[in-house]
């Protein structure tokens, strides 16, 4: 089903059109009413009544999440605190939080972009929908929940932890939709076997996965374990949460919601623009947020943009599913390293579990790279031709794809911890 047809089947031009429109009177607003705009449009000589193509967007300076750290935590706000009727906060557990506001047309406009993305990925009203994200600051619960209600599904608003009693909800109420982290959900999956229980005691058929990024492997695993069609939404707290853009039936790219934000796609260093199809980090401007809009923020996501039609029938530019980010990426010995990339080589392999853990560590006088893996079968360990054997095998296969060596320790089932929400698999303790 699509949701809202005439926003999404619009033609390019058209498309464009409306987004040229939009960011003229966004460029204003903000440099009216958000004081960081104003200075740095002052500074750089950047008159926002000039802006006439949307190519001319390259004139103005990036936004990152310094800025918001900078003015917390209400220093971005463009309208005064009586028309701000919610703040979430980012999930970070260091320092103080990234603060994000919504007046109520914003909450109106996140609910329809996230019905919009629900709809794509196959719920519909008929739908009972069990929602794994925490509730609170964080934004990835509301956000999906208002959208779900916007569709007329049902929504069970069970939020995080508790996993025993996910299970039994979901067989109880005969959940048809899940909402989680990929890990979440993984892990929720070998839960449910461990409690004796397989796919075919569920109703599950569809799963909103987000949050966190996960390879198409480890999708696969979910698949197999909840008996699912798994699909990927892409947002942040920033922008407006979830809600920037998600798949179609058809897993062929995130559909983004391209009247709502305006997506560029940059060479990290230089910020130079990439041609359509390579890839770099997404830079997005919210297009018609009122409380906090943003001007070119910098995600520090890295992915690939295209414009041709999807098979469903929707003409919204499509992105990949996230490759890594600039930030999170390990240098050791020279090499970038991505944990996506790690995570491609473990998880076809079936002697090792999903749960892994990354140390970096300063050595001697060079980087080493540890990869901590869980077996499936413990008893492996006391095997040890057939230990090593697997060690070489894991060794010989993250070399190709890194380009380097990695040290590889295989441990006891259920001793590396599971994540409930963002897993943190990289410690780096240079």
């Amino acid at each position: 089903m699509i949701y809202n047809r005439q926003a999404e089947t619009m033609p390019r031009k058209q498309i464009e059109a409306l987004q040229l429109e939009r960011m003229k009177h966004i460029v204003r607003y903000c440099y009216d009413n958000v004081k960081l705009y104003h200075d740095r449009f002052d500074a750089a000589g950047f008159d926002p009544d000039k802006f006439k193509a949307l190519s001319d967007i390259k004139y103005i300076p990036p936004t990152t999440k310094d800025d918001l750290r900078d003015n917390y935590p209400f220093g971005l706000f463009a309208v005064p605190q009586k028309k701000v009727v919610r703040i979430h906060a980012s999930s970070g557990t260091t320092g103080k939080p990234t603060v994000v506001g919504y007046t109520k047309n914003d909450l109106d406009m996140w609910s329809e972009i996230m019905a919009r993305l629900i709809a794509a990925a196959g719920v519909n009203d008929e739908d009972i929908a069990q929602i794994c994200f925490g509730y609170g600051l964080f934004t990835g619960a509301l956000g999906l929940h208002y959208g779900l209600e916007r569709l007329g599904a049902s929504v069970v608003p069970s939020s995080s932890g508790n996993s025993e009693k996910q299970i039994m909800l979901m067989k109880d109420f005969g959940t048809t939709t899940l909402i989680a982290t990929p890990t979440y959900a993984l892990y929720l999956g070998e839960l449910a076997a461990e409690l004796g229980y397989g796919p075919d005691d569920f109703k599950l058929r569809i799963g909103l996965f987000g949050s966190e990024g996960s390879t198409p492997e480890m999708r696969a695993k979910i698949e197999q374990k909840l008996g699912l069609f798994a699909t990927d939404n892409y947002g942040m707290s920033e922008l407006i949460g979830p809600g920037v853009s998600g798949e179609c039936e058809f897993r062929d790219g995130l559909h983004i919601n391209e009247d709502h934000f305006f997506t560029e796609v940059v060479d990290p260093d230089t910020l130079e623009e990439k041609a359509e199809g390579e890839v770099g980090e997404l830079v997005i401007t919210t297009l018609t947020k009122e409380a906090l809009p943003l001007l070119r923020y910098r995600t520090r996501d890295l992915s690939r943009v295209t414009y041709a039609p999807c098979k469903c029938g929707r003409t919204t530019a499509r992105m990949d599913k996230i490759m890594g980010r600039s930030d999170d990426m390990i240098k050791v010995k020279g090499v970038n390293v991505f944990p996506s990339q790690i995570e491609s080589v473990l998880m076809p392999m079936s002697q090792i579990s999903p749960h892994y853990m990354l140390y970096v560590r300063h050595e001697g006088y060079t980087d080493t790279l540890e990869v901590k893996v869980e077996l499936i079968d413990g008893s492996l360990l006391e095997r040890w031709s057939d230990l090593e054997k697997l060690q070489e095998t894991i060794h010989a296969k993250l070399r190709t794809v890194l380009g380097i060596d990695a040290k590889v320790t295989l441990v006891q089932p259920k001793t590396i911890e599971r994540f409930q929400g963002k897993a943190k698999r990289v410690v780096d303790l240079r």
